[in-house]
């Protein structure tokens, strides 16, 4: 059989776009399950210390080569540490901070959100630990005849020197190169583009001593280490005391450096690059009240009585399917397809055990499963394989109205308009026409949920089912067409 060639489409976004994207990113921040979020953490803990270990490695012993270009070098060895964060999709606390999007767009509480930062925290904090352990293991402070060690504690001692003020200003400005960085990657789909965008942003960041809260979990208390348990043959071999390193203690550590550069890391990330982007496109979109969508309905023939139900009642909680199909992230994938052909569904929900959602398996997903492997697909394939982690949901509390116009129209392409709000394209088509050529692509099926917990599952269908008695009564429809062909033979 003749190969085929392959078109691979490289996909870039506008800055409008980018915005569109770091709104995606921002809820997933909050929308996993905790055991995931704090295992992705701990990765990236270990990620950003195994980047400090490069630094020191490569700052070590470079006088002769000058201050900058030393920390340059070492800047550009620490940029492994994000770009393994951005490839292998690990929890940064720095970078979560931008979930600080989701809570703008009121997707998410203020609990909700500081929840979803605390844990991304404590779990970069034990990643920190568990490779400063390793570290300690390995004996690596004595490489170089002690140099190494050394380099670590003199880095170490420095973080713990800044004023109360210096420290927090020195987080602000790290975590705006960090945040950044991470926006950056939202303009290109391509891993390596992607991988490329964060190493200058991070070079700069390290190199000028800008201080990183998850960075310091591993690199001061590295430095607290060696101080404490480094023999008395390394102190010969460098020269010095453990005396001159009294200052390193967990104390000074956590009120000097830790506190008030979290904080500014907050500001930085959260506040400086997420809310001011975050507002400065709220220009951009156009904001159609919901009381107009409603009056809609009120121009309707329908009973008066039926549309004040319909107002009243129309939450997604009401229309939902209340017992959805759910399917076990271990499931085989031929099981699950079983059930879904069953069921006449073309996706369900992937949940775990205690109905936390973890993704969407769909036919999608499975066609083009099949398609990479010429229709001969592994014999051992679960549905976690194949499933789509970025999954929409809508809150049971939503209403439904929101949802069917999020169906109907691409409200970019009904209203375009430039990243300052001038129209793009003038038109004489009535409203009903340009909606009709802004339809967009949008998922059949949507998980419910109430909190973490996935509580229904609400479909296309659903939606239009509710809508329906805007119509007015339902009638016999085969009767009354008949009606016409009788009175046309009677005369």
């Amino acid at each position: 059989m003749a190969s085929e060639l392959k078109v691979v489409e490289l996909t870039q976004f506008s800055p409008l776009e980018m915005m569109q994207q770091a709104e995606q990113y921002a809820s997933s921040k909050t929308s996993k399950p905790t055991a995931m979020t704090l295992g992705l953490a701990v990765m990236a803990g270990v990620f950003i210390g195994l980047a400090f270990v490069f630094y020191i490695t490569i700052t070590t012993g470079s006088d002769a080569v000058g201050w900058g270009l030393s920390r340059v070098a070492g800047g550009l060895a620490f940029s492994m540490g994000l770009i393994l964060v951005v490839i292998c999709g690990a929890e940064l606390f720095t970078s979560s901070v931008l979930s600080a999007i989701a809570w703008a767009n009121r997707q998410i509480s203020t609990a909700k959100m500081v929840k979803g930062w605390m844990k991304v925290y404590v779990g970069n904090f034990f990643g920190a630990m568990l490779l400063l352990l390793l570290v300690a293991l390995a004996g690596l402070h004595q490489l170089d005849h002690g140099q190494w060690g050394l380099n670590a504690l003199m880095i170490a001692q420095h973080k713990l020197h800044h004023t109360p003020i210096q420290a927090f200003a020195l987080g602000i400005l790290c975590n705006m190169l960090v945040c950044l960085a991470i926006w950056m990657t939202f303009s290109s789909t391509q891993m390596l583009t992607k991988a490329m965008m964060v190493i200058l942003p991070v070079a700069m960041f390290v190199s000028t001593g800008f201080e990183h809260s998850v960075a310091n979990m591993f690199m001061v208390p590295l430095g607290i280490v060696i101080q404490n348990f480094a023999t008395p043959e390394f102190w010969e071999a460098v020269g010095a005391t453990p005396g001159q390193f009294s200052d390193l203690t967990v104390y000074n550590f956590i009120v000097a450096n830790l506190i008030p550069v979290t904080l500014g890391n907050i500001v930085g990330g959260a506040v400086l690059v997420g809310l001011s982007n975050w507002r400065i496109y709220q220009f951009a979109k156009p904001k159609y009240p919901e009381t107009q969508i409603m009056r809609l309905f009120d121009k309707q023939a329908a009973p008066t009585g039926e549309i004040k139900m319909l107002k009243d009642n129309l939450l997604i909680e009401t229309i939902m399917q209340n017992e959805p199909i759910t399917l076990a992230p271990d499931l085989a994938v031929r099981n699950a397809l079983d059930l879904l052909l069953d069921a006449n569904l073309n996706g369900a929900p992937v949940v775990d055990k205690d109905k936390q959602l973890l993704g969407f398996f769909s036919v999608q997903d499975v066609l083009v499963e099949l398609w990479v492997n010429d229709y001969m697909p592994e014999a051992d394939r679960q549905v976690q394989h194949l499933m789509r982690r970025e999954v929409e949901t809508v809150e049971a509390g939503d209403s439904v109205l929101q949802l069917a116009e999020y169906l109907a129209v691409d409200k970019e392409t009904l209203y375009p308009t430039t990243g300052m709000g001038y129209a793009t394209a003038m038109t004489s088509l009535p409203l009903a026409d340009r909606a009709k050529k802004a339809i967009v692509s949008r998922p059949h099926q949507y998980p419910v949920m109430k909190g973490d917990t996935v509580v229904g599952v609400v479909t296309r269908m659903d939606v239009v089912k509710a809508l329906r008695p805007v119509y007015g009564e339902k009638i016999n429809v085969l009767e009354d067409a008949h009606e016409p062909k009788n009175e046309a033979i009677a005369g």
